[in-house]
């Protein structure tokens, strides 16, 4: 039986996502190169970078699938220091990140359970009550993660042939990480799955009734937005230096949501603008570390009051209800 004509993405519409990609990509690469010159910046721009990718996760969790995870820098920081455990036991860093990113995703994916029985502000609150958990995790599980003294001096990962990786050099890896994660959200959000996803963020009940499978593509979701977290997370502690609980507190978790809800949710760039804006403030704002947090509270107040769907909301087309369904009919006819 011959699928629906909703599920093809027009070719225009892949050409119009990825001339951006193209101009992010050369951005992404360029800014480091410039700023080389002054490794304060440098820096700045490489955690702009991982909370570039951070947001993406988050996105396709919050703004693609409904769900508000606030325990996703507690599974970001489960990576961070599976990979730093696992270096220090004489792994090699390029292996350990995928083996703790992945640890991270299966963790993600067990917490990201609740979400099959809770909606809404409920999930929310369960996260964070799971966030906090993590923490102090964290906290008294000292034999791996040096308790509330964290871990310093967190050396740059080696290269192949001997030598360790330099500070410039690593942060083009992250300029490389974050445009690949931003390419995987808009194959995602274009393809089958993200569609299924949109229809599961509209009305999960009725995406259950027209025959979406809304517990597996729930899970897959946290699946890939746990990977995100966990690849951010073990390139964030080599880059530092430096890590301990407050690194992946709730904080980070609702800083990382203010990213895509600040530039818009459900849109690829928003959260990209996001993490351009808000990232580097915390470093920009280190004379005035008194009014850093009442700044990120106006901002927050900002985005309910003024901007609801946030700086790229210009952008975002809404679902239709028959959008849904089309979604749902297709789901129908693939299985018969």
């Amino acid at each position: 039986m011959t699928r629906p004509s909703s599920t093809v993405t027009p070719p225009g519409d892949w050409k119009t996502a990825f001339v951006p990609l193209g101009i992010f990509a050369v951005l992404a690469f360029v800014v480091p190169i410039v700023l080389s010159g002054n490794r304060y910046f440098a820096f700045v721009a490489g955690v702009t970078l991982i909370h570039i990718l951070w947001a993406s996760g988050m996105n396709l969790l919050y703004g693609y699938t409904g769900l508000m995870p606030l325990m996703f820098a507690g599974i970001a920081g489960i990576s961070a220091y599976f990979a730093v455990d696992l270096t220090s036991s004489g792994w090699s860093y390029w292996v350990a990140l995928p083996v703790g990113a992945l640890a991270a995703s299966v963790a993600g994916t067990v917490l990201g359970l609740p979400s099959l029985r809770l909606k809404g502000f409920y999930f929310t609150l369960c996260s964070l009550v799971i966030q906090t958990v993590i923490t102090l995790g964290f906290v008294y599980f000292s034999g791996l993660t040096n308790g509330d003294t964290g871990i310093s001096q967190i050396p740059l990962p080696a290269v192949p042939g001997g030598g360790t990786i330099s500070a410039a050099s690593f942060d083009l890896v992250l300029a490389a990480v974050a445009v690949i994660g931003v390419f995987v959200l808009i194959v995602i959000t274009r393809s089958a799955l993200g569609k299924r996803l949109i229809a599961i963020r509209e009305d999960d009940e009725l995406a259950e009734m027209l025959g979406i499978n809304v517990t597996r593509y729930k899970m897959t979701a946290f699946f890939i937005g746990s990977l995100f977290a966990g690849v951010g997370g073990a390139l964030y502690a080599p880059y530092i230096g430096f890590i301990s609980p407050r690194s992946f507190d709730v904080l980070i978790s609702m800083n990382i949501w203010l990213m895509v809800a600040f530039g818009g949710r459900g849109t690829i760039w928003g959260p990209v603008m996001g993490a351009i804006i808000l990232a580097p403030l915390s470093f920009l704002l280190q004379e005035y570390y008194t009014v850093k947090d009442v700044i990120y509270g106006l901002l927050i107040i900002a985005v309910i009051v003024l901007m609801p769907g946030g700086i790229a909301s210009g952008f975002k087309r809404a679902r239709r209800p028959s959008e849904v369904i089309a979604v749902g009919a297709t789901e129908q006819g693939g299985a018969k």
